[in-house]
């Protein structure tokens, strides 16, 4: 039988905080085909249901993805195109950006379409210096469509995001660093994405997920729209272990000795 083509396995971290890591491993192109899209879906609804502490997307091969398969294009008409954009959208990237924890995105390699486009909806992005990034879908007379032209244009600003989408051209990791796409540029980024993920799991999972709340509403509705919203979700930290047994912690020990369960 052959592997799936997205797998997860889950960990603790030594303070016993559950991590997930995300990897896929589907050929050596790594491909987005039906079958990719099919597992990716599955196990992000997974993660959705029984949420970790953090979640960790890798890619074993060379390549985290030379892209998506053209077959799944192949003979669609219009309002087909609409429905799978709509599907992936729904299936995918909002239930990743909905996740109640940090998402940690590490390349490696070559990183192009749906998975860069995935990478942009995690909340933090590691590449290797030798990881490539491109949007390259003109060479068959598409936009990208999974959302990475306005989490692109988030990030590095809306002429970067025009440029790098129109031209179709690839951009090494120092360069994404330098707009903004990519948090940072690590030798061994397998090592420190992982030691990212760990950290942030180990951490106060309700205040990380309020945080997303928060950078979710500016983004929807602006800075006005995210100060109404941050009472609320702010407030409601105060009803937490986390939070009652770090001001404890904090004020017997000093700061950086709390523990944190995530309740």
């Amino acid at each position: 039988m052959p592997n799936e083509p997205t797998t997860v396995v889950r960990s603790a971290t030594p303070s016993g905080a559950e991590l997930a890591v995300l990897t896929f491993d589907h050929g050596p192109l790594n491909l987005f085909d039906q079958a990719m899209f099919d597992s990716l879906t599955a196990n992000v609804a997974a993660l959705a249901a029984d949420p970790p502490r953090a979640v960790l997307l890798r890619a074993e091969g060379k390549v985290n993805s030379a892209g998506v398969d053209v077959h799944v294009f192949q003979g669609l008409t219009p309002q087909q195109g609409a429905d799978l954009w709509r599907t992936l959208f729904t299936q995918i990237i909002a239930p990743i950006e909905a996740l109640p924890c940090p998402v940690v995105f590490a390349a490696h390699g070559l990183t192009l379409t749906a998975a860069f486009e995935i990478a942009l909806a995690c909340d933090v992005i590691l590449a290797g210096p030798r990881a490539k990034f491109g949007l390259v879908e003109t060479v068959v007379g598409l936009t990208p469509s999974m959302g990475g032209p306005q989490r692109l244009a988030e990030r590095a600003g809306s002429g970067r995001a025009r440029e790098l989408v129109m031209t179709g051209d690839l951009y090494d990791a120092a360069t994404m660093a330098e707009w903004g796409v990519v948090n940072a540029v690590h030798d061994d980024v397998e090592s420190a994405a992982r030691a990212l993920a760990a950290r942030l799991a180990d951490g106060p999972t309700k205040a990380h997920a309020a945080t997303r709340q928060i950078i979710a509403a500016w983004r929807s509705g602006g800075v006005g729209h995210a100060d109404d919203v941050t009472p609320e979700v702010s407030g409601a930290l105060f009803a937490t272990e986390d939070l009652r047994g770090a001001v404890a912690s904090f004020l017997e020990n000093g700061p950086g000795k709390a523990t944190y369960r995530g309740r």
